[in-house]
Formats: C-alpha cells, structure tokens, sequence
C-alpha cells in the first residue's frame, strides 16, 4: 500500500510540474506584455516572446501574405475565373437595376458630384462655341458649312414644294374669298387708270371680267409651264441663298438675336434634360453594355494587377496593421484560434511530467 501511494505521489508531481511548466511557456508566449526591471537591470524573458518580437512578427506577416498568400497570380486567376465573373456581372446588374429605377433626376446626380448652373454654362459654352465658329466661318457660304445630305434633300424638295404651292394657291382662287380678292383688285386696277378704267368697268363691269380672269388664273396654275416657273424662281433663289456668307446671313439676322435665340434654346433644352430621371435615360445603353463594361474592367485590373498591388504596399499595410495591434488583442486573438490545442499541450505536459514522475518512482524504489 504504501509503495503505491509513493508512487502515485510521484505521478502527481511530475504531472503537476509538467502542466504547470507548458502552460507557464504558453502563457510566457505574450506576457509579461513589457520589459521588467530590477535595479536598472532587465529581467530575462521579460517582455515575453511575442512582444518583444512583434515587429519582426509584423515584418514577417505582411511578406508572407504578400508573396504567398495575397499574390498577384492568384488574383489574377480569380478576376479571369468565369464564375466569378458571372457573380460579378450579376452583382453590378443588381446595384445597376436599383440606381435605374430610382426616380432622382439628372440634376439631383449632377449635385452630388459637385456640378451646379448647368444651364449657365451651357449658355456660356454655346456663345463661346458660336463666336469661335463665326471666327472661322465668317467668310464661307452657307453652301460649305450646310452638310451635303441635308443640301441634296432640299434640292430634290424643291419640286415638291412648288406643287404645294400651286395646289394652294388653286384653292385659295376657287375659294370665294379668292374670288373677292380678285375683284378687289380689278377694281383697284380700273380705278387707278382713271377714264380708261371706267370706260372698261362701264362696258365689261367687275364681276363679270372676275369671272373670265379668274378661270384663266386657276388654268395657269395647273399648267406645266407654271409649274417650271415656279420651281426655276425657288432653284435661282435657293442658289443665290447657298452663296451667300455666313456673315451675310447674320447681318441680316442680327449677331444679338441669334445669339439671344441660342441661349434660350440652350436653356430650355437643359432645362427639360436636368427635370427627367437619369435612368430611364440611360437605361438602354446600360443594360446593353453592362457585361462587357464589367468584363473590360476586370481584364483591365487583370493586367494590371502587379503595378497596383506595389502602389497599395499591401506588405506595408499588414506590417502597419500587425504592428499596431497591443499585445493583449493578439493574445486574445490567437488564443481564441489556437485555446483548444494549447490545452492538449498542457494535458501533454501534464502526462509526460506524470510518466516521468512513475519512471523516477520505479528508479529509486530499484536503487
């Protein structure tokens, strides 16, 4: 009986010292958390191991992270993986489909960032543009500054025009208000060649040569050679109107008028464009182009990854970081990882220290 107690006394010894002395070397790990000092003289093991090293330990993370965790390889393998490319594309769709529904104009965007009086600086721009233009184009016709297309489609209108015009002026001499304006002028005609006219309004009388002018009036209208005529006088004068120099046509305009003209047009037009919602304006080209905006730009950080990856000095960052944490958040932080298997180390001390304990038993029991 008695040599069993010694024994398992001295189980409990070598256990009791190597738990003790494990958790003592874990605990020793981070504290103490500073240096401790004796008569000017530095304790050994003071402050513990990963206080004291904890610059190197920052040093060390923040290249490990950078060289074999957080490369730019992997990176790039992950921004050209197609899965998640498609998470991505999904993801930008979804922020994109809340922006264009949202019912702010483009004037409430255009204040967020900043911008205000847009209507006068687009007054002010399209002045500056206009002078610059008259600069250039003072001494051009209008026949050089007009586009081409736009010069051919009034030409081939030019016909077209010229019936428009017969037809109406057909109906309006058919018209009784046509018909008594013809009178009227007969009338002012016969009147204004004094004893000849009377003579010729005593015999014929107004309505009657009214009446045998105006047919000949309506049949000259539906002829072809009125026609030609027409369309010749619009063709001359529509020559004449494209030799004409830019400045001419603002002469007669006036420089104030048109300038005045513009920028109220500018600003009725900026006016209308600032009060709609911004995403039913842009929401076609949107959603059109939204996957190959989003695959551009991740090919565009693909490529480009190293040099910003070296801008960010993210070893820089993650030995900041590291190195600004206090001694007792990485304690907590790594024995909130590593708790359970520090305790398998004090166990395992414990059980190495209890073997030991029977081993030195059995030893002096033998000598």
């Amino acid at each position: 009986m008695g040599l069993f107690l010694y024994l398992l006394f001295m189980i409990a010894v070598g256990a009791f010292i190597g738990g003790i002395t494990n958790s003592l070397a874990i605990k020793m790990l981070f504290r103490p958390y500073r240096p401790i000092y004796i008569a000017g003289k530095r304790l050994p093991f003071t402050p513990g191991l990963i206080p004291k090293r904890r610059e190197e330990l920052a040093e060390q993370l923040g290249r490990m992270v950078v060289e074999h965790l957080l490369t730019a390889d992997g990176l790039r393998r992950k921004l050209n993986d197609e899965s998640f490319i498609r998470d991505m594309t999904n993801y930008v769709q979804e922020e994109v489909e809340k922006w264009l529904q949202s019912d702010q104009t483009v004037a409430d965007w255009l204040e967020r960032f900043g911008i205000k009086h847009l209507e006068q600086i687009a007054k002010i721009w399209v002045e500056k543009k206009y002078n610059t233009m008259m600069l250039q184009y003072h001494q051009r016709p209008l026949r050089e500054i007009i586009p081409r297309e736009l010069l051919q489609k009034i030409d081939d209108a030019i016909p077209s025009i010229a019936d428009r015009l017969l037809l109406r002026l057909r109906t309006y001499v058919e018209s009784e208000q046509g018909e008594r304006q013809i009178e009227h002028m007969i009338n002012e005609f016969l009147q204004s060649r004094g004893m000849f006219g009377n003579m010729l309004q005593m015999f014929l009388g107004n309505v009657s040569l009214a009446e045998k002018i105006r047919p000949e009036i309506v049949k000259f209208l539906q002829s072809e050679g009125a026609k030609q005529l027409l369309v010749q006088l619009f063709i001359n004068e529509w020559e004449k109107v494209k030799e004409m120099r830019i400045h001419e046509v603002e002469q007669m305009i006036g420089h104030e008028k048109i300038g005045l003209w513009m920028k109220r047009w500018t600003a009725a037009l900026v006016q209308e464009q600032l009060q709609k919602p911004l995403g039913p304006l842009v929401a076609p080209y949107v959603r059109s182009s939204l996957p190959k905006i989003v695959h551009f730009l991740l090919q565009f950080a693909s490529e480009r990854i190293e040099q910003w990856m070296e801008r960010l000095h993210l070893q820089d960052i993650v030995r900041e970081e590291v190195a600004s944490f206090s001694v007792e958040r990485l304690e907590e932080m790594i024995l909130t990882i590593s708790n359970r298997e520090f305790k398998m180390i004090t166990y395992l001390g414990a059980l190495l220290g209890g073997i030991i304990g029977l081993l030195q038993g059995c030893i002096t029991l033998f000598v």
